[in-house]
């Protein structure tokens, strides 16, 4: 028995509707690319879903800007206004000068120079000279930085290494003056400690009175 024919309406339950939309857009990319590969044709396919998500396929090595760019040029009608063009002319011009920099910059490091004639060489030499000099400004700059911080910190050292040294002046002399006070007054007291001895009364004998 054949498949049934299928009434072509919305489905109504969500489930079986996102399902038939999942089975249905694969097998047309499947298609775009079974037509792709077999026949060399360029195609490209998007897809959006009710809830908004994209699919797309582009038959390489194309792109889909390219198919639209093509597509726009053979059926005369523009898909882009004024502001999307010239939004896309500066995006190419952008892009030009990113790959010019980008030659620059290998040219810089040395590489690619065997198809460059002696005049276009002079510019780099120019600009390697120029980024030379800028480099050891740079490292002169950082070198009297470095002793100029070094000139700083002696000077830190050598005032606190004399703070240091007052200080210890300081102590030392307290500790003179404490040692000199203690001597005077052990002078004083001594010959109060010698009278006292001397005057101390001696005891009668009790038993030569008897």
């Amino acid at each position: 028995m054949g498949r049934g024919k299928i009434e072509i309406k919305r489905i109504e339950n969500s489930t079986n509707r996102q399902v038939t939309f999942s089975k249905r857009r694969n097998g047309i990319i499947k298609k775009a690319r079974e037509i792709s590969i077999l026949c060399g044709a360029q195609v490209s396919v998007v897809v959006f879903s009710s809830s908004g998500k994209m699919s797309e396929y582009c038959s390489p090595p194309s792109t889909l800007s390219k198919i639209l760019e093509r597509y726009q040029q053979n059926s005369g009608q523009k898909l882009w206004d004024a502001k999307h063009e010239s939004l896309s002319a500066e995006i190419d011009r952008i892009k030009k000068e990113n790959d010019n920099m980008q030659i620059e910059l290998r040219h810089l490091k040395g590489e690619d120079l065997n198809s460059l004639n002696p005049k276009e060489l002079i510019p780099i030499e120019d600009a390697l000279q120029i980024g030379l000099s800028s480099v050891r400004d740079k490292q002169m700059e950082i070198w009297k930085m470095h002793k100029k911080n070094e000139r700083l910190l002696e000077e830190e050292n050598k005032q606190l290494t004399y703070m240091l040294h007052q200080q210890q002046l300081g102590m030392d002399a307290n500790v003179q003056e404490l040692e000199l006070g203690y001597h005077e007054k052990g002078r004083e007291f001594a010959p109060q400690m010698t009278m006292a001895f001397r005057v101390q009364p001696i005891q009668p004998n009790l038993q030569e009175s008897n």
